[in-house]
């Protein structure tokens, strides 16, 4: 009934740049934070980027500052801007979200199913 979907991922020559969304939608009241993971095959997923309800941001030092999140609170959509890509930036890019279904509800943490970004030459 709550669900996050990520989109804008792809083929992207180094140097080049990629904007992902993640849209959530169903039973939501509020979203409190909405963040970037990404997984390598083999590793670990490690946190990218992150916005509060404030406005907020926080980045990983893997990005330094060649990425930008940013957030739509009227379509609960956050995106995420990457430039100046490079191999080592390739992965599955996962979409996180703290949210509140109901108003006298705690809330509790959502993910999506990922999308694929390959930097390539």
């Amino acid at each position: 009934q709550v669900q996050l979907v990520e989109s804008g991922g792809g083929l992207v020559q180094p140097g080049g740049s990629l904007k992902l969304s993640c849209t959530a939608s169903g039973e939501i009241y509020s979203i409190i934070t909405m963040r970037w993971f990404r997984q390598a095959p083999g590793k670990e997923r490690v946190f990218i980027a992150g916005i509060a309800n404030s406005g907020d941001t926080n980045y990983s030092e893997f990005v330094e500052g060649r990425c930008t999140i940013s957030r739509d609170h009227a379509q609960r959509t956050v995106y995420l801007q990457m430039n100046t890509l490079s191999p080592e930036d390739t992965a599955k890019y996962y979409c996180n979200a703290d949210i509140i279904r109901r108003p006298d509800f705690g809330w509790e943490s959502f993910w999506g199913q990922g999308t694929q970004v390959t930097v390539y030459s």
